[in-house]
């Protein structure tokens, strides 16, 4: 079988062009203009970030993806869904204006923002996943299904339950509907080392859904009835206290959002871009961002979703870890196990290849590719 491409370019801005003009560049190069764009309505899933991270893609970068949309007679709008635990996207109107808030608007981006899953996340389609193992029809937003054409714009960094976030997380787990969500983190459920709890009530400000409270010890507690297992209280503890409850969770995560992931990609046209820069040790979903993990390494591009995210994945693994950051402050500490891969280092209860393997299974793409440099 021929070997995805996945087209390179990184941010070294010399010769008189800037970053801006290299992914138009990019874009070019990887075919995105060999697609029929001619009045058709394209989707493009990007991440807007959470009020107070910084590490999102600037909106910049949306702007030269939309323009050649607009070029090549598309109507583009950027799109996201809205987000399971409290913060600042969990409804249309308050994720719209946390995308203003971060500069995207359509005098910076140069089109307009529509939430996937509509004003309360419930605005749905059941998609048939062909070849699903673990769902049968994905919960994907209405506004995402709509598009005839997707496109998604990922910044690539780490995550605490997925190892990283990258083309296959944009796609499948921020195109699903809060229900879809939750049917992607259900089989997760965090429990509380009541030895590690401080009381501290910091998971208490992220859960959502009333599942946290507090016994006479002071200790946190959850109620896995009403727990849907989104694990924003593991990110939110700063002691270690909550763990994902078995180490097998992370994997069926990775596998849904995979089959989630193609339940979106299925019978239409989609092309996929991945920036690996400001490489955070957790998502962008966060109300900060911590130091980066690794350095900046560039622009990637694919019509392939799993080759891209193997690539990204390969060019992070061959760098050398920043100092003072999570990921070298893990490497220092005593008894540190090196399981020779950044992301794990960096938090080890995560991993990310059951992803990548299922989604090659099922048909979403190929682990296999040539990659392609360009200046």
């Amino acid at each position: 079988m021929e070997k995805s491409k996945v087209y390179f370019t990184d941010f070294r801005a010399t010769g008189g062009i800037n970053m801006l003009q290299k992914l138009d560049k990019l874009l070019r190069r990887a075919g995105m203009t060999n697609m029929d764009l001619d009045g058709k309505f394209v989707a493009i899933k990007i991440h807007f970030g959470e009020p107070g991270n910084l590490a999102f893609l600037r909106p910049n970068y949306a702007k030269v993806v939309a323009d050649l949309v607009k070029e090549m007679g598309g109507k583009p709008f950027l799109t996201d869904c809205n987000t399971l635990y409290v913060g600042g996207r969990k409804n249309a109107l308050e994720h719209i204006e946390s995308a203003y808030v971060n500069g995207f608007s359509p005098f910076s981006t140069g089109c307009h923002i529509l939430i996937g899953d509509g004003l309360k996340g419930t605005d749905e389609v059941l998609v048939p996943v062909e070849g699903g193992e673990y769902v049968k029809e994905a919960k994907i937003g209405h506004a995402i299904m709509d598009a005839d054409v997707f496109i998604s714009l990922s910044h690539f960094k780490g995550h605490e339950c997925t190892g990283f976030g990258g083309a296959l997380k944009n796609i499948g787990m921020g195109c699903g509907s809060r229900a879809g969500k939750m049917e992607q983190h259900s089989s997760s459920k965090p429990v509380v080392d009541p030895d590690v709890c401080r009381g501290c009530r910091q998971c208490l400000r992220q859960c959502a859904h009333d599942a946290i409270s507090f016994g006479e010890d002071g200790k946190a507690r959850i109620d896995h009835n009403r727990c849907v297992g989104c694990g924003r209280c593991i990110g939110g503890c700063n002691f270690d206290a909550i763990e994902a409850e078995n180490s097998s969770a992370n994997s069926l995560l990775n596998k849904k959002m995979a089959e989630y992931a193609k339940a979106v990609v299925q019978g239409r046209p989609h092309f996929h871009i991945s920036l690996v820069q400001d490489i955070s040790p957790y998502c962008d979903c966060h109300g900060e961002n911590d130091t980066p993990i690794l350095p900046d390494i560039g622009m990637f591009a694919s019509f392939d979703p799993v080759a891209l995210d193997q690539a990204c994945a390969d060019a992070c693994l061959a760098q050398t870890p920043l100092p003072h950051s999570v990921l070298t402050d893990n490497m220092a500490q005593p008894g540190f196990v090196d399981h020779h891969d950044h992301f794990i280092n960096t938090t080890p209860e995560s991993e990310w290849e059951s992803c990548l393997e299922h989604a090659e299974k099922i048909g979403v793409g190929s682990r296999a590719y040539e990659l392609v440099r360009m200046k």
